[in-house]
């Protein structure tokens, strides 16, 4: 095995020994789609939606929601706490280098979350008749954007906040708005012109309507495919730039 692999297959072990992280970051967003499902109007064909149905609009949105969860209150808070324990300074001695260690997290994070991408859009189909993908290319390639988007700015947040509790404030400050402009409260069609702009220049406005357009059948924008690349290079780069082993 390359380091690269065997420092994934440690930071993935570590990861699960962590219940509550594991719990909002992997099982949280399945649930809440059963949770939405329940509800009948969500199932209800809407004709202002072409047919379709509120929850079948949600689904990228549950998915973006887990993203953000991992990346932001679980992968941020789990790494700012290996420094804080100690965890980070002990590694400085091996000939691990920032780059790798960042590169497992993020493989680790990838690989987790894609799981419970899946697990959500089955459920979606099998439980509640919900389309899976018209464009299933551009869908896969919008959510790897996203997904380096977030786990970049979680590892940004990680690398300047001082401890675990830090950067899981950080992260919760963080979390909020970019759900909002995802439109978790407020859909996106329902956004006045100005909050429409503001939130397609955000990783998870951008990312949801990606999403919601692989979904439908056709391929995302480049605006919003530029947008997600941006904040991975520039995140990424700055999490590299500020990384610290203590």
């Amino acid at each position: 095995m390359s380091a690269l692999s065997r420092l994934t297959a440690t930071e993935t072990k570590l990861f699960f020994r962590e219940p509550v992280i594991v719990f909002f970051a992997l099982a949280f967003p399945p649930l809440l789609l059963v949770v939405l499902g329940l509800v009948p109007s969500m199932r209800e064909p809407q004709a202002s939606l072409g047919g379709g149905t509120i929850l079948g609009l949600y689904v990228p949105i549950v998915i973006a929601l887990g993203l953000a969860m991992f990346a932001l209150n679980g992968l941020s808070q789990l790494f700012a706490t290996y420094r804080e324990k100690g965890v980070l300074r002990r590694m400085r001695t091996t000939p691990v280098k920032p780059g790798a260690m960042l590169g497992a997290q993020v493989l680790m994070s990838l690989v987790l979350s894609a799981g419970t991408m899946v697990v959500v859009l089955l459920i979606g189909r099998f439980a509640f008749d919900v389309p899976l993908p018209g464009q299933a290319v551009a869908y896969v390639l919008g959510y790897l954007l996203v997904a380096l988007a977030l786990f970049a700015i979680g590892l940004l947040i990680a690398s300047i906040a001082p401890s675990g509790k830090a950067a899981g404030a950080i992260g919760t400050l963080v979390f909020f708005p970019l759900m909002f402009f995802a439109g978790l409260w407020l859909p996106r069609d329902s956004m006045n012109p100005v909050l429409r702009t503001i939130s397609d220049f955000t990783p998870l406005g951008a990312g949801v309507q990606s999403l919601q357009d692989a979904t439908a059948g056709h391929w995302p924008q480049l605006l919003h495919l530029a947008v997600l690349l941006g904040w991975a290079i520039v995140a990424g780069g700055l999490a590299a730039r500020y990384f610290r082993w203590e």
